[in-house]
């Protein structure tokens, strides 16, 4: 019997959301599908690159909020 996993299954087996007899045979599967595996390896190396993303605003975003937030001097009473 041939088993499919989706994309979504490669993601609940990424963070370890399988149960365990879900995770033997996906293991198993990867093992046997190399194009499976190239997906799970570029799924990693995704993942890697977003855990080194800067998430903060650059200077010149924060300046443009500052500049739009000020009072325009004209104010509702």
């Amino acid at each position: 019997m041939t088993e499919y996993f989706t994309q979504n299954d490669l993601i609940r087996y990424i963070y370890q959301e399988m149960n365990v007899a879900e995770n033997a045979r996906f293991m198993q599967l990867l093992h046997h599908d190399e194009s499976l595996m190239q997906e799970y390896l570029d799924m990693q190396a995704t993942l890697e690159q977003l855990d080194h993303l800067i998430l903060e605003p650059s200077d010149r975003v924060v300046r443009m909020i500052k500049n739009r937030s000020r009072p325009s001097g004209v104010e509702k009473v």
